[in-house]
């Protein structure tokens, strides 16, 4: 039994997150989970909410609620929604939790010993009416190049051209509008990544079979222009966590806070401990996942994350973990994504544009969003969502494919046999050829799902729904019937085994519509097909069952119609 570790990016503490978030961390991570799990190995399933930085300060604000408060109550909303779409975690964690607060002290003060912190003085905007310092995101003003009036002290959106907050012109603070700024001296603790890069390097070398993706970002950050940068680690903000070197105090550091970036990503690690204290663990049962003097040098570590996420991961993490000169586990396998697009423009949270889980979940159960998410992965380029292609993929593959098949088998056998697997009859060459081409197409199956290729997994499941249609009509049982009721009843027997061959197969892109399969078939055998044909006489003569409700109902024009027009502007 392998042991794998799977974290997904965490996602962000500041609203509802739409498809594209979903799709490009989250859903493909608890893919990978379900179908490990369903392999027999033992899975640890991580996330977690991102929940500090000035962005969780100002939602808040808009809110009109402390921010420990808005990020305790958005916490709950997202774990609901995740629970809605069941994202399969082991535990579903918080980067505000205690045990994260500790664990990032430590490794700040085990950079610090091994003399990879060095501290900086610099020149930062100051909001006198706010009483802060402004990250340069959050100072808005006329842009230099353009003239675009709302840009922000990092970069104007509208001509992309790189600003400092000090090139804009009438500067603003974006928190209160306030024009009242001055620029005064802050100092700051840098990460010297810069020290690590040879390292790095090699082990990015080393990670033959990763993504070209992940590899081509994470080098670009290593190599191009003065390659990689040493970064700030702390910020002069209220929320976060305190810096400390491990259980002591910092000089020249009192009240400032560790930059969310750095923080974010030991999450993963101390959303174990989270897990092992919730559930009355110990130490022990956490760090065999983690450390690899403690059990974890067996453990195959795989991330998800959207393309935007990656040079944290290869590099800023990466360098966290191997500075601190501990044995903690690095990530094997790093699975990253491209965006899904909305109907002709981008999905947008800042903006509300696009579908949101939590939309979604309003208008169609979540199986209909998984499948069309996870066989349109943005894997080797951006995709696009459209109300007409998300339409016609859940008629044709769910509702003509899988949920045709499932309703013919069980109202034919429930008008000719009754409500239980028929005897009688043997296969003949017709079930046998099925069988082999079932047994190919399920080896396949796992290479693609092994591999995490998550839309040639989703197209060779779909292969082998079709198979099953396909005999079904040559086979033709309701005709056979009339003739030879026995070679039928053998028909309609396999054609019941396909449907828990196919709820088995099924579970990691559509488990809801599995439970309902299994459900039907009175079987909790959820027993991985190692062998096609004995995994299809797994439901034997005489076994009841009950015909399901219909599984997937068809999209019609109407409601693609008024779902279209509905999600044509912005989320108020």
């Amino acid at each position: 039994m392998a042991r794998i570790l799977i974290t997904s990016a965490i996602p962000y503490i500041n609203g509802i997150k739409h498809l594209g978030n979903l799709v490009g961390s989250q859903l493909p991570a608890d893919l990978y989970a379900r179908f490990q799990r369903g392999r027999g190995n033992e899975v640890m399933f991580l996330c977690a909410t991102d929940e500090h930085g000035t962005p969780a300060e100002l939602a808040a604000a808009k809110a009109d609620k402390p921010v420990a408060e808005y990020c305790a109550e958005m916490h709950a909303v997202q774990a609901e929604i995740a629970k809605g779409f069941a994202l399969s975690f082991d535990h579903f964690g918080r980067s505000s939790s205690p045990q994260n607060h500790a664990l990032t002290q430590h490794f700040a003060g085990k950079l610090a010993e091994a003399g990879l912190i060095r501290e900086v003085t610099e020149k930062q905007v100051y909001s006198n009416a706010d009483g802060r310092f402004l990250p340069d995101r959050y100072i808005e003003g006329t842009c230099p190049n353009c003239g675009y009036e709302r840009a922000r002290g990092d970069q104007c959106e509208e001509c992309t051209k790189q600003l400092d907050p000090t090139d804009l012109i009438n500067p603003r603070s974006a928190v209160s509008g306030s024009t009242d700024l001055e620029v005064r001296e802050t100092k700051h603790l840098y990460l010297c990544q810069s020290q690590l890069k040879d390292q790095l390097d090699a082990w990015i070398d080393s990670k033959k079979d990763w993504p070209v993706l992940t590899t081509s970002i994470a080098k670009k950050w290593l190599h191009d222009g003065d390659g990689l940068q040493d970064r700030g680690i702390t910020r002069d903000l209220d929320w976060g966590v305190p810096v400390k070197k491990g259980d002591e105090d910092w000089p020249g550091m009192e009240g400032k806070v560790f930059y969310v970036w750095f923080d974010a990503p030991i999450e993963y690690i101390a959303c174990a401990k989270e897990w092992a204290d919730a559930n009355g663990k110990t130490d022990a049962d956490w760090e065999r996942w983690w450390r690899t003097d403690k059990g974890a040098e067996d453990v195959k570590y795989v991330q998800f994350m959207g393309k935007d996420n990656v040079p944290f991961h290869t590099l800023s993490f990466p360098a966290t973990i191997l500075g601190s000169g501990e044995p903690w586990k690095l990530v094997d396998h790093l699975k990253s994504f491209n965006y899904l697009n909305y109907d002709g423009g981008q999905f947008s949270t800042s903006q509300g544009r696009g579908v949101f889980m939590d939309q979604a979940l309003e208008i169609l159960p979540a199986d209909y969003w998984r499948w069309w998410l996870l066989s349109h992965a943005p894997e080797s380029s951006d995709s696009e969502f459209t109300w007409e292609n998300f339409q016609q993929s859940v008629n044709k593959d769910l509702a003509d494919v899988l949920g045709n098949f499932v309703s013919r088998i069980t109202k034919f056998c429930r008008s000719k046999f009754g409500e239980e697997v028929p005897a009688g009859g043997d296969y003949g060459p017709q079930e046998q050829a099925l069988i082999e081409e079932l047994s190919t197409r399920i080896r396949a199956y796992e290479g693609h799902m092994e591999a995490m290729e998550v839309r040639k997994s989703s197209q060779e499941l779909r292969a082998i729904w079709v198979a099953g249609n396909e005999y079904l009509q040559s086979a033709a049982p309701w005709s056979v019937f009339k003739e030879d009721p026995e070679r039928a009843a053998a028909q309609v027997r396999l054609g019941l085994n396909l449907i828990r061959l196919y709820a088995v197969l099924s579970a990691p892109f559509i488990p809801h519509a599995t439970d309902t399969l299994m459900a039907a078939l009175n079987s909790d055998d959820r027993s991985w097909p190692e062998d096609a044909a004995a995994a299809l006489s797994a439901l034997p003569a005489g076994h009841g069952f009950t015909v399901p409700d219909v599984l997937f109902a068809k999209i019609t024009d109407e409601q693609r119609e008024d779902w279209q027009a509905r999600f044509s502007g912005t989320r108020s």
